[in-house]
């Protein structure tokens, strides 16, 4: 298809995908069924083998779209989350970023291998659902109108948004001994430290630059802060990450940072995060959902399905 019609067809689609996506969260409300579920459907029905029929299977494209969409969601969710509630969840939240991330990874291990795969193959799907997905936890606890308790749902959000450096860990490791590039010894606990440490110190740094910014620096136009904000996420999670630290441990913190300094047009910044938040989490599953090829699953299910029960009924709960 030629220009200007292929760019008009791809906005069309854009355009229209969105539209879907914005009309099912309130179904999903209505129905109890989280507003992610209904993304990653749209994905697949969007998807070369589904009713859209569009071809998408550029994974390198799809992780940095993520990354983006994830580090923005995780700036609003810094944003929001009160410093009150950091110091009553950090002790338990960094106990679920750590050990429970192992054990969860340990335990859909054994049971990956109890289905046939090999102790690598087992054990990098163990590392990789190890975590909890922040934006799958942000979203669920602000918009499903689930009852917890004040501590547990802290306890969850703050482990969410905590807990990237454990996962990385695994998941590099286990990629770097299937590789022969990583050796298990010292090495490992080193990386481990060094990404916790390094995305600790740049999160408060780049947090406390950002608040000296926000309060010395008078913008023409309350539209321009926003843009201020979106700019350090970015440096927080990029400075940080080129650092060799968690980057999106750094966004999470640089957000807490920032939210309890003086800002400028506090509530608007809030609400343009939070539509960024929305459109990044549309964006994210969409994507998914168009990497999945159906036809790819059914050969699978029996397998995907145990692990997926294992994961939530027995590890997670551990």
């Amino acid at each position: 298809m030629e220009e200007p019609w292929a760019t008009a067809a791809l906005l069309a689609a854009c355009g229209l995908l969105l539209l879907l996506a914005g009309l099912a969260s309130p179904l999903s409300g209505r129905l109890g069924v989280p507003a992610l579920v209904f993304f990653v459907a749209l994905g697949i029905l969007a998807g070369s083998e589904g009713i859209g029929g569009i071809p998408f299977d550029d994974f390198e494209t799809a992780y940095t779209l993520g990354t983006l969409a994830l580090v923005l969601i995780l700036f609003d969710g810094g944003l929001n989350t009160p410093i009150s509630v950091l110091r009553r969840a950090w002790a338990r939240a960094s106990l679920l970023a750590t050990v429970a991330v192992v054990i969860t990874a340990a335990v859909v291990a054994v049971a990956a291998m109890g289905l046939g795969l090999s102790p690598l193959s087992a054990a990098l799907v163990g590392a990789v659902v190890s975590s909890t997905d922040a934006a799958a936890v942000f979203s669920v606890l602000r918009n499903s109108g689930l009852r917890l308790r004040t501590s547990t749902a802290a306890t969850l959000e703050v482990e969410s948004g905590i807990n990237d450096p454990m996962a990385v860990l695994l998941t590099a490791a286990v990629t770097g001994i299937a590789l022969g590039e990583v050796e298990i010894g010292w090495g490992l606990a080193g990386m481990f430290v060094s990404q916790l440490l390094v995305g600790l110190v740049g999160g408060l740094s780049f947090g406390l630059v950002g608040r000296l910014v926000l309060r010395i620096l008078v913008l023409p136009a309350a539209g321009l802060y926003p843009v201020l904000t979106v700019a350090l996420a970015l440096l927080a999670y990029g400075g940080t990450t080129v650092a060799g630290g968690s980057g999106f441990l750094a966004v999470y913190l640089a957000a807490i940072v920032v939210s309890h300094g003086p800002m400028p047009y506090r509530a608007g910044i809030r609400r343009v995060h939070d539509s960024m938040a929305w459109l990044a989490q549309i964006l994210m599953f969409v994507l998914l959902g168009l990497l999945v090829f159906p036809s790819r699953l059914v050969p699978n299910a029996d397998e995907g399905l145990a692990l997926a029960a294992v994961l939530a009924f027995l590890a997670r709960p551990l």
